[in-house]
């Protein structure tokens, strides 16, 4: 099969001045079709009329109603999608996907629009399908905590759903106010509990996902136990839609704790993060649940822009990085034992890994020090476009991959105010996931050209991957043989090509 070439083209809005990606590709869309009037009269037929957002007729609304569609929240990916569907039903999913299919009209699986590729945004015209009015709890079993729920279901709302029965989540995540549980599924989330939960691939028991022929594959299992031939649900979870569209989902939520802990630490230097975390492992063992990164840029990028503080200014005066840590069990007289032998190991020690601590005191305290590590995100982007490589590395070259990133731009001459303002790293340090962002007054071609290939090569380098939670979406299609093998991107290519011939699910993600 020939290798789908791609191009990246910066083009200004006049409404931000700042360039948006439109990423070309030669020949993922070659044999799909345009929404037409007729197939909007075709979907009228099944859905309500406030399912249709179309700027054709006999719709007819004007391209700013359909606008936050076709948009990323970062304002860095655009579409031109002239139609948006927004079914109810899994039925009404599938009749969709079926005339789409039949009329080889591209169709692009959005969820709550929180990712940081591209992958739920249009690259040319394809239909938007929004699973947005798909936000209903199927089921719940308090006893096994199985939960049963459409995919538009919001990840927040699900938690507080469960939250009176005693359960939690086993993902949290930053966006969890506005991310979907389906799109957590197609792109396998990682977020702040991976640490103790896992990942999606062993949370999941069972999908609804509709095929790219229309056809209902019904595996919403609440077993926890099936050895029944292969585990489909896996071809689907982190396939960010190019496979089928997931409508519902079958998950294990386990039980909550009864008691919670967080600490943060300011470190003098980078070199005793590891120490740290085999010691935390080793006194906290199974009441560990998150041990959070953050270097000395995040930190103040996110007191600077009112994300809390957690230390004083003279705590922190000779700070390199800091880092959140979590207990969570079932007795809280035995979780703060564990802890305060943690903290006294730490203080009492002839060469000092911390320089100071705070153990959050109230429930007050113990949100606002998670606000700090997870208003990270909104602070770099109050101070500038972003441009963020989601990657996993080993946890010693957490310092040396940013380092070598800054020194790369200090190369080409663009690290100043009006290039690139910050570079900076955080992430889970239990799961070697670093989030490298490089923060600049714009995006330009320019800085691109000097992020890209180099930070690939340089993952490539640590024998990394170059998207640990993110998905590859539309940004790293180019990128993907940095991670992956030419054989598994041809087995991929294979079993795209039999559950997809006409290449209409999310064209040009992941494999271009």
């Amino acid at each position: 099969m020939d290798k789908v070439k791609t191009q990246v083209v910066g083009s200004v809005s006049e409404a931000s001045g700042s360039p948006c990606k439109k990423i070309q590709h030669s020949s993922a869309h070659s044999n799909l079709n345009a929404v037409t009037p007729d197939d909007i009269a075709h979907f009228a037929k099944f859905l309500p009329q406030n399912a249709i957002l179309s700027t054709l007729s006999p719709i007819s609304i004007a391209p700013s109603e359909i606008e936050q569609y076709n948009t990323d929240w970062m304002g860095k990916y655009h579409g031109s999608s002239t139609t948006v569907l927004r079914p109810h039903t899994t039925e009404q999913v599938s009749k969709i996907i079926k005339w789409c299919h039949e009329r080889r009209i591209g169709v692009v699986p959005q969820g709550g629009n929180t990712g940081l590729v591209g992958g739920s945004i249009p690259i040319k015209n394809e239909l938007i399908l929004s699973l947005n009015n798909m936000s209903k709890v199927r089921s719940f079993d308090p006893v096994s905590g199985a939960l049963v729920a459409d995919a538009g279901c919001i990840l927040e709302a699900i938690s507080e759903y469960i939250a009176p029965h005693n359960h939690i989540m086993p993902l949290d995540l930053g966006a969890k106010g506005s991310c979907q549980i389906g799109g957590n599924i197609s792109t396998n989330a990682g977020g702040l509990r991976l640490l103790r939960y896992g990942s999606l691939h062993g949370s999941v028991l069972g999908l609804e996902v509709v095929l790219p022929d229309g056809t209902i594959l019904d595996n919403l299992s609440t077993l926890r136990k099936d050895n029944t031939g292969y585990d489909l649900k896996q071809l689907f979870i982190g396939a960010e839609g190019t496979l089928g569209v997931v409508t519902g989902v079958s998950i294990l939520t386990p039980a909550a704790p009864r008691t919670v802990n967080n600490v943060i630490f300011a470190l003098p230097t980078f070199e005793n993060v590891l120490p740290l975390f085999k010691l935390a492992r080793q006194h906290l063992s199974e009441i560990l649940s998150a041990f959070e990164y953050i270097d000395r840029t995040s930190y103040d990028l996110a007191v600077k822009h009112g994300q809390g503080r957690g230390l004083s200014e003279e705590e922190i005066e000779d700070a390199q990085c800091f880092v959140l840590l979590e207990t969570s069990g079932g007795n809280k007289e035995h979780d703060e034992q564990k802890l305060n032998v943690l903290l006294e190991t730490l203080l009492e020690s002839d060469s000092p890994m911390i320089n100071t601590g705070v153990l959050s005191q109230s429930p007050a305290q113990f949100a606002s020090l998670w606000r700090l590590r997870e208003g990270i995100t909104e602070a770099v982007s109050k101070e500038g476009k972003v441009y963020k490589y989601d990657i996993s590395i080993p946890l010693s070259s957490f310092k040396e991959v940013v380092d070598a990133t800054r020194e790369q731009l200090q190369r080409k001459g663009l690290l100043h105010e009006h290039a690139v303002k910050h570079v900076l790293g955080y992430g889970h340090i239990g799961d070697g996931n670093l989030h490298l962002n490089i923060v600049a007054a714009a995006y330009t071609p320019e800085i691109e050209a000097a992020l890209e290939p180099f930070v690939y090569e340089l993952v490539a380098s640590y024998k990394g991957s170059i998207s640990a939670e993110h998905g590859i979406g539309a940004m790293k299609t180019h990128a993907i043989q940095y991670s992956k093998s030419a054989v598994a991107i041809d087995m991929m290519r294979r079993i795209k090509q039999i559950l997809d011939p006409h290449g209409i699910m999310n064209p040009g993600k992941v494999l271009g």
